[in-house]
């Protein structure tokens, strides 16, 4: 039995059987027999039903709201994710034909060539509880559109989404077996997916997640797009709009509990900027009102599980231990548990937990610097390599600052955004492939050869 615990109370609030190994190998064979029909609709068919199915959703925005509230602790006041879950969808669809159109190699009086993009066949999707809406829509719709049918599982502590996408998508007539919602434990899903009963995995998540997805596909050559999540750095050049950035940072530190595989972990300051910054981030943070999320006045809810709040509060006690210094007293609603105040620590380094391991979390590390070398050094310390942003008014200089990150991403004057027309993807133990763009496209697809001999009279 999944069970979801609302982190508001630690109450049960939803709970579902999960499918037995053979349920769930009925299922992928269902998806598998529906996906050859689908795939021969034609492709202006399948956009405007996945557009369709994409309203559907945002007809249901007022009861998800409250929903997502109970179960992972985002306030109601930010209104759910239709804006970005809409801008993604729509984004892919209106790309599709270009994206999937055939590649003209040439042809002649003798041969005519061709390379078409292919759906891979039955595509599985797993989805993280942070934003469970808009993650799951960057596999979902390019897959769909592409002709491939889709297995969505998705996270225990957001339950019920895949329920609704599936309810919303059906209702405006893409068939039940095309797009199944399914509630599968980790080991029923390792087993399908050792057994092939997938063409694709695309899972967000943690890293320990990857590696079990790697290590159930092991010898199947089944394909894998990983994202597990980051260590994301900000840099703040001694030319950068410093109300901007410290704004914007502070946002993206903090922003769903810090609960986002984009969201900013550490920042590197100019060091003739680092005193205001500090000033103004403690100021806004201060400002905070830590709560329940169905309160319309909470700017930060409880964290999506106690045990992921502990880990925050681990971080930054050893933190403080090591010599760190908190900025934040502690909130009236901080209980100990979930509910948890959102903490600036300076005189971090990077032998602290918290500035190497990623917290997903309420806290960022900031670190003062005196050039562009020694924060490049400092970003590129990581294990992981998702996005940076970096904030100057000199485009140049951050390109070049940029060319030498590792990282999936590089913002300039921005954070914590993904634009549905660049591809998202990165490198080091943030995982592999890439979502959204028209590269989403080809890693939901795969490549076919056509090499047509003409007969001669």
């Amino acid at each position: 039995m999944l069970k979801c615990i609302s982190p508001i109370d630690g109450s049960l609030f939803a709970e579902r059987e999960a499918l037995s190994c053979e349920a769930a190998r009925e299922a992928a064979a269902r998806a598998r027999t529906a996906q050859p029909e689908w795939a021969a609709r034609p492709i202006q068919e399948r956009i405007d039903l996945v557009v369709a199915g994409i309203a559907a959703v945002g007809e249901m925005n007022d009861e998800v709201v409250p929903e997502l509230a109970r179960m992972m602790g985002r306030p109601v006041r930010y209104g759910g994710e239709f804006g970005g879950f809409e801008e993604r969808g729509s984004h892919m669809a209106a790309i599709a034909k270009d994206a999937l159109a055939a590649i003209e190699v040439g042809e002649d009086a003798t041969t005519k060539r061709y390379i078409k993009r292919v759906p891979h066949g039955v595509v599985l999707v797993v989805a993280p509880w942070n934003y469970p809406y808009m993650t799951a829509i960057n596999s979902v719709a390019p897959a769909l559109i592409a002709g491939n049918s889709v297995v969505l599982k998705h996270a225990t502590q957001t339950l019920l989404v895949g329920e609704r996408m599936a309810q919303a998508f059906h209702s405006v007539g893409v068939p039940t077996d095309v797009f199944q919602n399914v509630f599968l434990d980790h080991d029923t899903t390792s087993e399908l997916i050792a057994e092939r009963a997938f063409n694709f995995v695309n899972f967000t998540g943690s890293v320990g997640g990857g590696r079990a997805m790697e290590t159930a596909a092991a010898g199947t050559f089944t394909g894998l797009g990983l994202e597990l999540g980051g260590k994301d750095p900000g840099y703040v050049m001694e030319d950068a709009d410093l109300d901007a950035a410290v704004a914007t940072l502070t946002d993206a530190a903090m922003f769903n509990a810090g609960q986002s595989c984009c969201g900013i972990e550490r920042i590197y300051v100019h060091d003739s900027l680092y005193a205001a910054f500090i000033e103004k981030a403690v100021a806004i943070v201060e400002g905070y009102r830590l709560g329940h999320p169905l309160d319309a006045a909470t700017d930060i809810g409880p964290m999506a599980n106690i045990r992921f709040a502990k880990e925050v509060r681990d971080q930054i006690n050893e933190a403080v231990a090591a010599g760190a210094k908190t900025h934040i007293a502690r909130k009236p609603n901080d209980d100990g548990g979930a509910y948890l105040t959102p903490q600036i620590l300076t005189d971090v380094t990077h032998d602290m937990r918290v500035m190497r391991d990623e917290s997903f979390g309420p806290v960022v590390g900031i670190m003062k610097v005196s050039s562009d070398d020694e924060a490049i050094r400092l970003m590129n310390d990581s294990a992981f390599g998702l996005t940076a942003s970096l904030w100057s008014a000199d485009m140049t200089r951050a390109q070049r600052v940029g060319d030498q990150l590792e990282t999936g991403t590089v913002f300039l004057n921005r954070a914590d955004y993904l634009d549905p027309s660049l591809c998202w993807t990165g490198c080091k133990d943030t995982g592999r492939g890439g979502g959204l763009s028209v590269i989403g496209y080809h890693n939901l697809t795969r490549p076919k050869s056509y090499y047509l001999k003409k007969t001669t009279d």
